[in-house]
């Protein structure tokens, strides 16, 4: 097939494809399943914007407001669609604008591949506009950062990179190509769309892990991003169902089991986590989420065993107290280690345990009933989300983007369903919440998509409201507006007597804002209002920001964050 000349097209999902090079990039995007292109505007990669038109059919273009908006949409997109993200940045300061949006995605490890544009080849080296080497700057937090020189290497250069994304361990690639080859013309043969087989599990040490469960009266399984992003979400939950094993999940490992499951142990995790004598973590970084490893020796016992589920060999953590380390496929990690419990192992045999972290958790649960309900003025963030909880479809989309006002959603929280829930992850950026909640408008068109904001976090990103306004996709917005960085504010205060750069300007009218760009809101200052509010948002049809002024002494302990 050949493309409309100056348009862009595509062939099969193989075959001959003739055009410029945007054309030719649009096409191996597409032979990937790529619906969707997030971008900024810039003259360096207009052929990527033609190629998207002209593409049979044409490839959906999403613009935005900065360019990091466009990374953290392709990231929430690869996050609930399990297939790679595309984003494309102009050069220079359009690159470099995304960056921090990049790492994101590279501590997330979501499939994603970043194209930017670069000044002319025939120019380099003479000071062209925005002339600027990015894969260095991009080499640390990619899985590749490359050039690509020639304009017929352009399709190869895609498919592989999108390949290199989708490969376990996931994450992003950065590919950026001159400005004057992207504009030149080529005829290529598209390769075909291929992944790599997944690895199977090592027999033997599935053997030695189905072991120390049987020896082990306290076994927990946590639960992390990799679990869904790898499609493994039904094997664990057999796993941990016919096994009978508490599961403690973070990021997008929450809903594996959905909330009210009887061996969710989300309200108990502290104390499951330190009575535990073998703790299996799956698809999860043994990070500072998760105490670097160091699990168990609550009463002064035993640090617990660590098992250390990865999806490759990188991921596999080396420090912890690790008894074991296997990597390959999770689904088939998963199953391999339920066969072989079931061959040495008993129904039952944690029954007590389990029962023990459940009634942990529902006591966890009653105490949590005064501030879910609370009347206190001003009110109380727990409040907000108490009410929220009451309106949440099954299929609900919740979208965190804070400190403190996010963490106690973090906290609260818990999807009816996997693939419900977007943060930030591990690397903590703030400014991920209207390209995380433009993602997922598009990627689930029928689902509530609501987005929690800080205060704080607002300010990097709620200027991109406009772009929600402008492509009719409405999503509800909730900002817990206490005036102040409050998980800042507090332990400065406390270890300095003061807190400079911590206030920011008290019942700031972050509705207005949004109203200014086309959408609607309210500002909610009596606890009353949140519930008649809340529902006025979702039956909206716009981008609508409930403004709810909350209580600025109260502060999500510091030490339980990361819940």
């Amino acid at each position: 097939m050949r493309a409309r000349r100056g348009a862009g097209g595509r062939g099969p999902a193989s075959g001959t494809v003739e055009g410029h090079g945007g054309a030719l990039a649009v096409a191996a995007a597409r032979a990937h399943g790529i619906d969707t292109m997030f971008t900024l505007s810039g003259g360096h990669v207009f052929p990527l914007y033609d190629g998207a038109v002209g593409a049979e059919p044409a490839l959906r273009v999403i613009d935005v407001r900065h360019e990091q908006t466009a990374v953290f949409a392709a990231e929430a997109t690869a996050k609930l669609t399990r297939r790679p993200g595309l984003a494309v940045l102009t050069a220079g300061p359009g690159v470099t604008n995304g960056i921090s949006a990049v790492a994101t995605a590279w501590f997330n490890g979501s499939p994603m591949l970043v194209l930017g544009g670069r000044a002319p080849a025939f120019r380099w080296g003479s000071g062209a506009l925005q002339e600027l080497d990015h894969p260095p700057l991009l080499a640390s937090i990619t899985k590749r950062a490359a050039t690509v020189h020639d304009t017929d290497r352009i399709a190869t250069e895609v498919d592989a990179a999108l390949v290199l994304a989708d490969s376990p361990h996931r994450g992003p690639v950065f590919l950026d190509v001159p400005m004057d080859v992207l504009y030149d013309r080529a005829e290529v043969t598209l390769p075909a769309a291929v992944r790599p087989a997944p690895a199977a599990p090592d027999p033997d040490l599935v053997a030695v892990i189905a072991d120390l469960l049987v020896r082990a009266a306290r076994p927990v399984l946590v639960l992390g991003q990799d679990v869904w992003i790898g499609g493994a979400e039904h094997a664990a939950r057999r796993a941990a169902e016919t096994i009978g094993l508490p599961v403690v999940a973070n990021g997008m490992g929450r809903g594996v089991l959905p909330a009210g499951h009887p061996l969710l142990a989300g309200r108990a995790r502290v104390g499951a986590l330190g009575g535990a004598d073998l703790v299996l973590v799956a698809g999860a970084p043994l990070d500072f989420r998760l105490s670097y490893g160091g699990f168990g020796g609550q009463g002064g016992g035993p640090p617990a065993r660590v098992v250390h589920l990865a999806d490759a060999p990188p991921e596999a953590t080396p420090h912890g107290h690790c008894a074991v380390r296997a990597c390959g496929d999770l689904s088939a990690l998963f199953d391999a280690i339920t066969a072989a419990w079931e061959r040495v192992g008993r129904v039952g045999m944690y029954r007590d345990w389990a029962a023990h972290v459940r009634a942990a958790a529902r006591t966890a649960a009653q105490s949590d009933a005064p501030l879910l309900g609370s009347a206190g003025r001003p009110i109380h963030p727990a409040r907000v989300h108490g009410e929220l909880l009451r309106l949440l479809d099954e299929d609900a989309v919740v979208i965190g983007d804070g400190g403190d006002f996010v963490s106690y959603a973090g906290k609260y929280i818990e999807p009816a369903r996997p693939g419900g829930w977007l943060d930030a992850g591990p690397y903590g950026c703030l400014g991920t919440g209207l390209g995380y909640a433009l993602g997922a408008r598009l990627a689930r068109p029928s689902a509530q998509v609501v987005l929690l904001l800080g205060d704080g976090a607002a300010g990097f990103s709620l200027m991109d409201v406009d772009t929600l306004v402008r492509h009719r996709l409405p999503v509800v917005l909730i900002v817990g507006n206490n005036g102040c960085w409050a998980l800042e504010k507090h332990p400065m205060r406390m270890l300095y007597g003061h807190h400079v750069a911590a206030d920011l300007a008290p019942s700031t009218r972050y509705d207005d804002v949004v109203r200014a760009l086309g959408g609607a809101g309210e500002t909610v200052a009596r606890p009353e209002q949140i519930a008649p509010a809340l529902r006025r948002a979702f039956a909206s049809g716009v981008p609508y920001l409930v403004n709810v002024l909350t209580d600025p002494e109260a502060v999500y302990p510091r030490s339980t964050m990361g819940v």
